[in-house]
């Protein structure tokens, strides 16, 4: 049982509460890191937390934390505009360049920089499993050492990849991507799984794409995800040559293959679908599906943008993935899920809520949005989630004008990371709190 030196009791100036800021709210995070109480409580604060506002932590649904190594690499064209598939040929001159220590090193510091973003929980789409010698899954378990070390919550969405195209062998620069069979995929799950740090580490199941999975892979995959009661990502449809070669070997575009073959509810997210056609977009989000929106990595890699007709009824479908990691800041991905939609709309307000707000339908997308996504009870300052928190600072120059009724506002469409100055996941906060303040 908790005595009261395990108990946090926090209070911050200002406290988001679902759809507003609130001043005199205390948050009460017990000893096994769950909020208990929220509320006006007049109880005496542990962390009296000045000039600072509360946010839930932000919730990063897909990324491949290995390749931030290829930041600031591959932005010349001496031969003339790249694409999507010239940079996956710097991103596999990377992969044969990384031994375990480099690997972790990078992994380690995605996702240090991803806490100091405000990012609490990262869903990481880890399909580079092997060392040099192409078997073993040493990678594995370098990403739950580097997310431990980091202290960040992590969701390992451990990636079965075993074609090089759709109907095509592996190659060469993908075989220490390769998982072999179905049944070997998931007994290494269930190593995983002894592994795992209950407390801030869970599994969930992946298929790379119809270029790295057959359909019947898929099928099983998803099947005995359910049954394990596991989330099921993917990505789908980020590119036309993708969508081109699917219909040459199977008639119909991945989308449609997957709302035909599989009973598709909220425990499937499909990352990016930037080429998805309506029909299909409609059919796969109204039982259910989550879409991960990436949009820096989509923008920096010339994908495309996803049409948003068709996801404008279901705001609650979208989530957002720093992907790449290119750049790791949630509030400027939020930023630009808006802003490239009205330049290609010529519109304003684009992902608005009943209310026309915008700022509060990007925050659910980047929180309660996300945490449904990987399955993890968090993206809320509310009893019974996890105590994950970003904490801002109020002084910040950036924010400088703000209010109660503008600072969601400013912090998505004015400011950058400079305004995080702290992250809490599970009751345990980075930088550490001292009684009474920061330190």
């Amino acid at each position: 049982m908790a005595t009261m030196d395990d108990v946090q009791i926090i209070e911050a100036d200002w406290t988001w509460t679902g759809s507003k800021f609130e001043s005199g709210i205390q948050v009460v995070v017990e000893s096994d890191g769950e909020i208990e109480h929220v509320g006006m409580l007049d109880a005496k604060p542990t962390h009296r937390l000045i000039d600072r506002a509360l946010l839930p932590g932000f919730v990063n649904v897909h990324s491949h934390a290995f390749q931030r190594g290829l930041r600031g690499h591959g932005e010349t064209f001496p031969d003339g505009a790249g694409s999507f598939w010239t940079w996956r040929e710097a991103m596999y001159g990377l992969v044969a360049r990384l031994d375990d220590e480099a690997f972790f090193q990078l992994t380690r510091e995605a996702f240090t920089e991803m806490l100091a973003a405000g990012i609490t929980t990262v869903g990481e789409f880890h399909y580079l499993h092997h060392d040099a010698s192409g078997d073993g899954y040493a990678f594995d378990e370098l990403v739950l050492k580097a997310a431990a070390e980091a202290g960040i919550r992590l969701v390992l969405l451990n990636t079965y990849y075993n074609a090089g195209g759709v109907d095509r062998p592996l190659e060469e620069g993908q075989r220490r991507f390769a998982t072999r069979t179905v049944e070997g995929y998931w007994r290494q799950m269930d190593r995983l799984a002894h592994r795992l740090d209950p407390m801030t580490q869970s599994l969930a199941a992946v298929a790379h794409s119809v270029r790295a999975a057959s359909v019947e892979e898929i099928v099983a995959l998803y099947k005995e995800a359910h049954r394990r009661d596991m989330v099921f990502h993917m990505h789908v449809e980020e590119q036309r040559k993708e969508i081109e070669e699917c219909v040459a070997v199977h008639g119909r575009t991945p989308m449609a293959l997957l709302n035909e073959r599989l009973a598709i509810d909220e425990s499937f997210t499909a990352v990016h679908a930037t080429h998805t056609a309506p029909a299909d977009m409609k059919r796969f989000v109204s039982p259910g599906g989550h879409v991960c929106l990436c949009p820096l990595t989509e923008g920096n890699l010339g994908d495309g943008i996803a049409d948003a007709g068709p996801l404008g009824s279901r705001l609650d479908r979208i989530c957002v993935g720093s992907d790449s990691n290119a750049r790791i800041s949630m509030i400027e991905e939020l930023r630009w899920l808006e802003y490239v939609r009205r330049l290609k709309s010529e519109t304003r307000g684009v992902f608005r809520d009943e209310r026309g707000g915008v700022a509060p339908t990007l925050l659910a997308m980047a929180t309660i949005n996300g945490a449904r996504s990987l399955g993890v009870k968090t993206g809320r300052i509310a009893p019974g989630y996890l105590a994950d928190f970003s904490m801002i600072d109020l002084e910040a120059a950036s924010l400088a004008g703000w209010s109660a009724d503008t600072l969601l506002e400013s912090i998505i469409f004015g400011a950058d990371n400079e305004v995080v100055v702290g992250t809490c996941v599970g009751g345990k906060w980075h930088p550490s709190l001292s009684d009474g303040g920061i330190h």
